[in-house]
């Protein structure tokens, strides 16, 4: 563990080392091939980074889940409540574009399920509560998207308070990456699991003030545990730069593809317009938006140039 002692905060932080050692003596429940699949464009979550990271973090979140089942058995009892069925637990990730935080998720999943409980695992990303793309025209908004306002937040909140009252189905619109854009009509159904993930850039971002003096509830609220997925900036700009690239050749070769027209320009077309959208759109929303956020997570992981983690701070009890 490194020492915070000259530094007020909340969190212990480890190095790598130290956190890995936590999940030593678990058998790490996942194949390389698994892993491969899991992994996202440009990430390099191989097994090893499995083990010393997701693994050790997996075992934290079970110890979590366990415990809340417990707390909430003692207080049906203090309160002489009949209990019933418990509601899930929500754990939710954040960070910008590009840092990798959709693979964690993935791998939280898969990891999770698992568990010597073998819980029943769903994972929900927030791009289904994108506005569509006709209404972020038409309110002026598509080059904020992924900024706070492209999304309906009241259909994201009401989501989460559903699925937080242990409703039985709660549904999520589905986001088509190769589209752009949120599917007509379609929907993913959410079915009383026992860990929901729910991924996104903001999800960790408190309401804004309220000018009549009221409490406003935000997505943050509902969670059980938080994940931040930070690096630096100039790597998050590079991962992201490398990424397109790599979409460039392969998924926006289909014609269906939106983004269909940069697979035939030149590379520095490509690269210009990739840059330009980092520097007007992405970064802007990392400074105002997604970073700002990290402090209000229970866990962070740090992240090194070559996309591994490096040091991991966990909120004290």
């Amino acid at each position: 563990m490194t020492s915070t002692d000259r530094t007020p905060t909340p969190y212990r932080t480890f190095d790598r080392a130290t956190w890995s050692a936590l999940g030593d003596r678990a058998p790490l429940p996942l194949s390389a091939e698994e892993a491969e699949e899991i992994r996202g464009l440009g990430d390099v979550a191989g097994l090893q980074e499995v083990r010393d990271v997701h693994l050790p973090l997996s075992r934290l979140l079970g110890l979590h889940v366990t415990a809340c089942r417990r707390l909430r058995e003692e207080r049906d009892a203090f309160l002489g409540t009949s209990g019933g069925p418990g509601t899930p637990f929500l754990v939710g990730i954040a960070g910008s574009v590009a840092v990798g935080k959709s693979t964690i998720a993935r791998l939280l999943r898969m990891l999770l399920a698992r568990l010597a409980e073998h819980p029943r695992v769903e994972l929900v990303a927030t791009d289904g509560f994108l506005l569509p793309n006709a209404e972020l025209r038409r309110r002026g908004l598509m080059a904020r998207k992924g900024f706070p306002e492209s999304y309906d937040q009241r259909a994201l909140l009401r989501f989460v308070a559903d699925v937080k009252a242990g409703h039985g189905e709660v549904r999520v619109p589905v986001y088509s990456h190769l589209a752009y854009d949120v599917v007509p009509g379609e929907h993913h159904t959410v079915r009383r699991p026992d860990i929901l993930l729910v991924e996104g850039l903001n999800v960790l971002q408190a309401p804004p003030a309220s000018r009549d003096g009221r409490a406003h509830l935000c997505v943050a609220d509902y969670f059980d545990f938080s994940v931040y997925v930070d690096a630096a900036t100039s790597d998050i700009e590079r991962w992201y730069l490398e990424r397109f690239h790599l979409l460039r050749r392969g998924a926006f070769r289909d014609p269906a593809s939106h983004f269909h027209r940069f697979a035939q320009v030149s590379e520095s077309e490509a690269t210009a317009y990739a840059r330009h959208t980092w520097r007007t759109l992405n970064e802007p929303n990392l400074r105002e938006n997604i970073a700002p956020t990290r402090g209000r997570a229970d866990l962070v992981l740090h992240k090194g140039p070559d996309h591994l983690v490096r040091r991991v701070s966990l909120r004290r009890l």
